[in-house]
């Protein structure tokens, strides 16, 4: 087997293919993977990127219009415009994934308008990636609006339940 020899400081015995690191970057970035491994017989080569929160972020108000709409099935007599303003201090999604208000199909909601919550209360499910991750309340108080629906998609940092 023949050694690869090389002046640039690499260290003795590494065989880089970097045309392949190349193509796995470029499809990272045509397929908007963050990541991307690949492995033969001895050696694996992994290329992660990292994507700023902000434009994900400034993109997360919009689709949380469409959800306030749905708000007053779950807040009878509460008006839209109110909900708005009370979007700033809601309880926001910490994931991208599915919105479950029970623990299993068929259960009662964890939570209704109305009901007193302390801090660490189960509010909900969001599940993502086959893993069910139970959101937890941050404050004590009075669940004022659930601005998310059973079996909804949420996207990060989308507002989801009122506490006051």
């Amino acid at each position: 087997m023949a050694e690869r020899k090389s002046g640039s400081g690499e260290k003795p015995g590494m065989n880089v293919d970097m045309d392949l690191v190349r193509e796995l970057a470029e499809l990272l970035a045509e397929s908007g993977l963050t990541e991307i491994e690949v492995e033969d017989d001895d050696r694996k080569i992994r290329v992660a990127r990292t994507i700023s929160a902000a434009p994900v972020a400034a993109a997360a108000p919009q689709p949380a219009a469409v959800p306030a709409a749905a708000a007053p099935s779950h807040a009878p007599g509460a008006d839209a415009p109110a909900l708005l303003a009370a979007h700033a201090d809601a309880m926001k999604s910490p994931m991208v994934g599915t919105v479950y208000m029970a623990p299993e199909p068929g259960a009662a909601d964890f939570i209704k308008v109305g009901d007193t919550v302390e801090a660490g209360d189960t509010l909900l499910i969001i599940e993502a990636m086959k893993v069910m991750n139970p959101i937890a309340a941050d404050a004590s108080g009075t669940v004022k609006a659930i601005l998310v629906e059973n079996s909804q998609p949420v996207e990060f940092d989308q507002p989801l339940v009122v506490i006051g």
